[in-house]
């Protein structure tokens, strides 16, 4: 998933999307996932950073994470080609 070019992502894990004015608050993990989108990041290498950072179960992670990407597109967050 590609994001939108001018979605903003503070330390504190505030993001603003200037397109449309809207902003949110993410966690730290949500954060962290939402950096590495930025940097156009697939999610099976998310899935390996965020398993060599932290003790998660597999089917757990990917089952948010996934519902985490349906949110980013719920919200128009996703650039749509």
């Amino acid at each position: 998933m590609k994001l939108k070019n001018n979605i903003s992502i503070s330390e504190s894990g505030f993001v603003f999307d200037a397109q449309t004015g809207e902003s949110f608050s993410l966690n730290p993990i949500a954060k962290e996932i939402l950096q590495l989108l930025k940097l156009d990041k697939t999610e099976d290498e998310i899935k390996e950073y965020i398993f060599a950072k932290y003790e998660v179960d597999e089917i757990t992670f990917s089952k948010h994470l996934d519902d985490f990407l349906q949110m980013l597109v719920h919200y128009n967050l996703d650039k749509t080609e």
